[in-house]
């Protein structure tokens, strides 16, 4: 789940440099619309997931146009209350969500370690398809257009590329993988609450995990997973209670000194250092 999130935030904050905090927006809309259509039509479970993800994509599509004019912190303020505003619908819609008793759904399958190694499978998948996904944009016209815009929107706008189309369908693509990611986690958990799925820290996760593998490389959604995996497992469950604020550290600590993440890291190593005199004699 953590690569696929993370995968899904590097589409736009990444590769667009755009410092989205909607992700939590779109995995819980993703599992609420997954939810609601699966406890409503009894449909299949995967029909139920990309019902979940284009929820999320057309909802990205709906705001995408306004909250992408802006930029820098006015973007990602307004990304995040759009977390806050989902949270506040679904609380409202009793009768179809279940407001703020949550929505049950209960599993097709009653045996539970079948249904642990069916979805684990499923997350793997999705795991390599959100990641496949960002291989495919990076080496399409939209993947340059994307880097043009990291590194100089106005130039890239004087270059002749729509700069707000690109925008928008990456952070489209963004709701979608990270929708489809709700989906499928709230059918395996098989309850979900608005608290729950549209936490904030659900935004806050993906933009420490891409950091750390390397912010807009094609590898850091899974080295970034890897590596908050294991810090998550060692340390924080020790600190549950200051979880949020040492995120919140870890991020400014990640953008001062190791703004490329672990490859920074690599470069920094002693053994990683080449004297110049071993270059000239190499040369």
């Amino acid at each position: 789940m953590y690569v696929a999130l993370a995968a899904s935030w590097n589409v736009i904050g990444g590769m667009a440099g755009y410092p989205s905090f909607a992700t939590a927006a779109f995995f819980g809309l993703g599992a609420y619309g997954a939810g609601v259509v699966l406890s409503k039509t009894g449909t299949f479970l995967v029909l139920g997931w990309l019902c979940g993800g284009v929820a999320a994509a057309l909802f990205a599509l709906l705001v995408g146009p306004a909250i992408l004019r802006l930029r820098g912190h006015y973007f990602a303020v307004a990304s995040l209350v759009t977390a806050v505003v989902l949270r506040e619908i679904i609380n409202s819609a009793t009768n179809l969500t279940g407001g703020g008793m949550g929505l049950n759904l209960p599993p097709r399958i009653s045996d539970v370690d079948l249904l642990a190694r069916q979805y684990y499978a499923v997350m793997v998948l999705l795991a390599v398809g959100a990641v496949g996904a960002g291989v495919l944009v990076s080496r399409a016209k939209i993947g340059w257009a994307l880097r043009c815009i990291e590194q100089n929107e106005d130039a890239a706008v004087v270059l002749g590329i729509d700069t707000l189309y690109y925008k928008t369908a990456a952070f489209a693509l963004s709701g979608l993988i990270a929708g489809i990611t709700g989906a499928v986690y709230a059918t395996w958990i098989g309850y979900i609450d608005p608290t729950d799925v549209f936490e904030d820290i659900l935004s806050v996760k993906p933009i420490v995990m891409v950091l750390i593998g390397g912010l807009g490389t094609l590898y850091a959604p899974v080295v970034g997973a890897l590596c908050f995996l294991l810090l998550e497992e060692l340390v924080w469950r020790n600190i549950l209670s200051f979880h949020a604020g040492v995120l919140g550290l870890l991020i400014v600590a990640l953008l001062v000194f190791l703004p490329g993440g672990l490859k920074d890291l690599a470069t920094r190593l002693p053994w990683a250092r080449r004297s110049p005199a071993g270059e000239a004699v190499r040369s």
